[in-house]
């Protein structure tokens, strides 16, 4: 799950990271009231999306007065930004962060991530701050210095210092970065983060050492003991069919293709876009029903699916274990039944009641396709949509 930049600095705010002050708005008066509230010679107006790259899109300006703060958020607020990060469609700026502007000595990057290969959280810094991490990981990866956290003790000092040392941070600064890293890793620890990245920290004139932007990302499988987390989220700048989708717990994700996928198991959906590549088509999702799906979960499934105006065509591709082919099969009918379904629907089951599935299928009298394999399945539902 994500949050905004200005929740994300509320967050820090708890554990002791330094951020600077500022105000969310929602409309230009909002915005110019903030900006007087503030009091500050400078004012920095920050469009709030998901995404990153919102500086070169141009949803970052820096105001000298009250005019340009007006000025800024009325053409930033209601404007789509398109970054790298958005796709080409880009994402409509409902929300604006108001903040005081800082004297910037310096940028450098801080993060940390759970890193899959040592089942722990690493600390990465680099002295070349505000720029994309992966681009200093292509261009330059020696700028990047990591530090693997021991659970049991968690971010030590020295090892706080040592990556202060080697992004060259100033060394009267050192003792409040070793601060500022410390509430961070707090932070993504307590809070259950994915990841948690400062991009840029900064070292100010006046001797601070600050974090001018900030991005959490939160497991959603502990969102259940983050309810003040949960309460942060927010739901227009998601995907609708996405958050549909894991109100029925299913794992769904929006995909460009004209191939709706309903399959049961992460590794399976996966194989299944692959197969469907190998054929020639183009997946519109990548969807697991999970290993105990009901027949209403089949039917959420399927509203889904056909809630995506592209696609063209259905697979479904089962293997039953916990997961009964009989079930998902009186699913298929009566979704199928339900929302009236006219377009090619290819259905693969194999495993548990495989036959008794397969016969329900067969006397539902309904235009279901009935595929012997995965490969038939997708042979035949890419000839269909083709």
């Amino acid at each position: 799950m994500n949050i905004h930049e200005y929740q994300g600095k509320e967050v820090l705010r708890e554990f002791g990271v330094k951020v600077p002050r500022g105000y969310v708005a929602y409309t230009v008066d909002e915005a110019v009231q903030a900006a007087e509230k503030l009091g500050t010679s400078v004012t920095v107006v920050k469009a709030q999306i998901h995404a990153g790259g919102r500086g070169k899109a141009g949803g970052v300006k820096v105001a000298k007065n009250l005019e340009e703060v007006r000025t800024y958020s009325d053409e930033i607020l209601g404007k789509t930004l398109v970054t790298h990060q958005t796709g080409p469609e880009g994402k409509e700026v409902k929300r604006l962060l108001i903040e005081e502007g800082c004297d910037i000595q310096k940028e450098y990057y801080v993060g940390a991530v759970l890193d899959r290969a040592t089942s722990r959280v690493v600390f990465m810094a680099s002295e070349e701050g505000g720029t994309e991490i992966e681009e200093v990981a292509e261009a330059t990866p020696e700028k990047i210095f990591k530090e693997i956290i021991d659970p049991v003790v968690g971010l030590l000092p020295y090892q706080a210092r040592r990556l202060a040392f080697n992004i060259n941070i100033p060394d009267e600064l050192i003792g409040k970065a070793v601060k500022f890293m410390t509430g961070l890793y707090n932070a993504f620890i307590e809070k259950d983060c994915s990841i948690a990245e400062i991009n840029p920290l900064v070292t100010t004139g006046d001797g601070e050492v600050l974090a001018l932007d900030a991005k959490l990302n939160f497991d959603d499988n502990a969102l259940y003991r983050q309810k003040g987390i949960q309460e942060l989220r927010d739901l227009e700048e998601e995907d609708e069919k996405e958050t549909e989708a894991s109100k029925y717990d299913l794992s769904y994700v929006s995909l460009d293709g004209n191939i709706g996928c309903m399959v049961n198991g992460a590794g399976l959906a996966m194989s299944t876009m692959d197969i469907i590549k190998h054929y020639g088509g183009d997946p519109a999702n990548f969807l697991d029903v999970g290993g105990g799906a009901t027949a209403e979960k089949v039917t959420e499934a399927f509203k889904i699916i056909l809630s995506d105006q592209n696609v063209k065509g259905i697979f479904v591709n089962i293997f039953g274990g916990i997961m009964k082919c009989d079930v998902i099969a009186e699913g298929v009918v009566e979704a199928t039944k339900q929302v009236g379904l006219e377009l090619p629907l290819v259905v693969r089951l194999e495993g548990t009641n495989v036959d008794k599935g397969k016969q329900i299928l067969e006397e539902s009298g309904l235009n279901i396709t009935s595929a012997s394999s995965m490969a038939d399945g997708a042979e035949k539902i890419v000839s269909m949509v083709g």
